[in-house]
């Protein structure tokens, strides 16, 4: 499920503890625009620690490094890339020749380290007027790529634009064009973050607008936002029913082990990664009742 992925400051000891206890789909750690540039050393060596401890975590673990422009980001891979890291946010992607760049690094840490191959997800973030005229290409340039997602405050600053509360003309083109890639693309998209933390009817409303886009959940920055962000991004009756049909066709091989690694349904063949999506949708909706 990607519902919700929550930013957690990296050179905080503090957040990252609690982070152990929060139930967002996707918990990243960020080493980007909430570290100072001389705590990113420290930052990175707390994610070093931390994900040895990957176990003590129950949702999925990324990692949101510098961005290529900023010069730090080889350095965040090299640091990073290790047992029990899940994926990783790229910020400020303007084209898929980045995000190429990254893909090899990746690949090449991957190896070096003994982790399976193409086991690390890559987010490319939206964050320029380049990245959003770029999206489908950027959506389609890895096989590691799962989603995209909005950066919208960046987007508006590399507009020479203000953020004018409750009326989006300013980015509402870049917000809308993003799923559609995405989509096009085969992917999910998150949508940006909403600033005001203690403003949970706006978080509604923004989210509500966000679903009805096409995005699967939105990036947030403070736990109390997890549980709203959930509840709009309920999985659809679609969805719902695809996964109860998934979950009956797969019931013998996940669960009783009749040796049938993939079935068929509905003309597509299905297998344990599909099993996995199926309980996800089914056990959100039990977290919503």
């Amino acid at each position: 499920m990607l519902r919700s992925l929550i930013f957690v400051p990296s050179n905080s000891k503090r957040f990252i503890e609690k982070a152990k206890a929060l139930n967002a789909d996707i918990i990243c750690f960020d080493l980007e625009d909430s570290v100072p540039l001389n705590e990113k050393t420290t930052a990175r060596q707390a994610i070093i620690d931390t994900l040895a401890k990957r176990a003590e975590y129950r949702s999925s673990i990324y990692v949101r490094i510098n961005s290529l422009e900023s010069g730090l980001a080889f350095s965040d891979l090299n640091a990073i890339i290790q047992e029990g890291i899940d994926g990783i946010v790229l910020p400020k992607v303007n084209d898929k020749n980045e995000v190429n760049k990254i893909e090899h690094l990746t690949s090449a840490l991957e190896k070096e380290r003994g982790l399976g191959k193409d086991s690390i997800k890559l987010m490319p973030s939206i964050e320029s007027a380049k990245g959003v005229v770029n999206a489908y290409s950027i959506a389609k340039s890895g096989g590691r790529i799962n989603a995209l997602v909005f950066g919208v405050f960046d987007f508006l600053y590399d507009m020479h634009l203000d953020y004018v509360e409750d009326d989006e003309v300013e980015y509402r083109y870049a917000r809308a064009k993003i799923p559609v890639d995405a989509r096009a693309a085969g992917l999910a998209a998150l949508d940006g973050i909403w600033q005001k933390v203690d403003d949970l009817d706006g978080l509604r409303k923004d989210a509500n607008t966000a679903k009805r886009l096409g995005y699967s959940g939105k990036t947030i920055i403070h736990p109390g936002q997890i549980e709203p962000v959930h509840k709009i991004f309920m999985p659809s009756k679609n969805e719902i029913e695809w996964a109860k049909k998934v979950l009956e066709a797969l019931r013998e091989s996940m669960e009783i082990g009749n040796g049938k690694g993939a079935v068929k349904l509905e003309g597509k063949m299905i297998d344990a990664v599909h099993y996995k999506q199926a309980k996800a949708i089914l056990n959100a909706m039990d977290e919503t009742k």
